[in-house]
């Protein structure tokens, strides 16, 4: 099978498609046929070894001393089933699914991928397209995580900063239509447009304007970036009010939990969210993909087509 693999850290040239042995599904796996995965930010991270100096020690270890231990990126993808293994209940050949590989050695950007039946894994949700249906997984699981720690009530002021990236649109979308908050998007002026359009109703461009010195404040305020100084944020909240970071709050203790992903599904279906796809490359431009995001610029998701 096909498979972009990196055997080197590096700029985005370090990656290469490759012919890789196709893989067999153990009795409780199922192979996927991919046919969508995404580029997100911490792919471009692992792929150029770009980790903060107090991580560096452990990211080295995880990733790969020498050279990346997993030469298959990918965390997100979505296909159809093609196989399962003996044991396998769930998923039956043929199923349209959607997936997180975070926790299985990533490897979405390939033709197939083995998992777990009981992964981070369920049936695609009817009303996206395999593109949306892998752009949905890694920022729509990650904000909604995030944001039900804010226990957000109907009514209360709700800022996010980093607004129009793949974490960010899914917050707005979520933040407005689900738990009915007053949203206020924080991002550059090239995006505001689309940040209303998900359903903010007050957006501040912050080359512009530094949103702690309005005199307004907020209920929450979720750094969906990790990139506004925690102490500056806390000055904009409300007497009580929470204070979420998307590097602190998403974490759930090292694993990432299964009924997430069918709750994101409902969410999906119900019309209350749908992902953001700023472009879509073929497998084979992979490396133009890799440069896109590198820039820092993304408008939610950059998806890959595969199959």
């Amino acid at each position: 099978m096909k498979a972009v693999v990196y055997d080197k850290y590096g700029p985005p040239e370090v990656l290469h498609l490759a012919e890789v042995a196709k893989p067999t599904p153990k009795p409780n796996e199922v192979l996927i046929k991919v046919h969508a995965t995404t580029i997100t930010i911490g792919d471009s991270r692992m792929r150029s070894f770009t980790v903060p100096r107090a991580q560096w020690f452990f990211a080295r270890l995880y990733l790969g001393i020498r050279k990346p231990r997993r030469p298959i990126l990918g965390m997100e993808l979505a296909g159809e089933i093609e196989a399962i293994g003996r044991d396998v209940t769930r998923f039956k050949p043929g199923d349209p699914v959607f997936a997180s590989t975070f926790e299985v050695n990533f490897g979405g950007h390939a033709e197939y991928k083995c998992m777990p039946e009981n992964g981070l894994l369920a049936i695609k949700p009817a009303n996206l397209t395999y593109e949306e249906a892998a752009a949905a997984v890694g920022g729509g699981m990650t904000a909604w995580r995030c944001l039900k720690k804010g226990n957000i009530r109907r009514g209360q002021k709700v800022l996010i900063y980093g607004a129009s990236g793949a974490v960010g649109t899914n917050a707005v979308q979520l933040a407005a239509n689900h738990f009915g908050a007053e949203v206020t998007a924080v991002c550059s002026a090239a995006n505001l447009e689309l940040v209303k359009s998900l359903g903010a109703v007050n957006v501040i461009d912050y080359t512009k304007e530094d949103f702690t010195q309005s005199g307004q404040t907020y209920d929450v305020v979720f750094d969906a970036v990790a990139k506004f100084p925690p102490s500056r944020a806390q000055k904009a909240l409300r007497q009580g009010g929470m204070y979420l970071n998307v590097h602190v709050d998403s974490d759930t203790g090292g694993s990432l939990r299964a009924e997430e992903l069918s709750d994101l599904k409902a969410l999906i279906e119900a019309g209350k969210l749908r992902p953001v796809i700023d472009r879509c490359y073929p497998l084979e431009q992979i490396i133009e993909a890799h440069r896109y995001v590198d820039q820092g610029h993304k408008k939610g998701n950059v998806v890959i087509s595969v199959a």
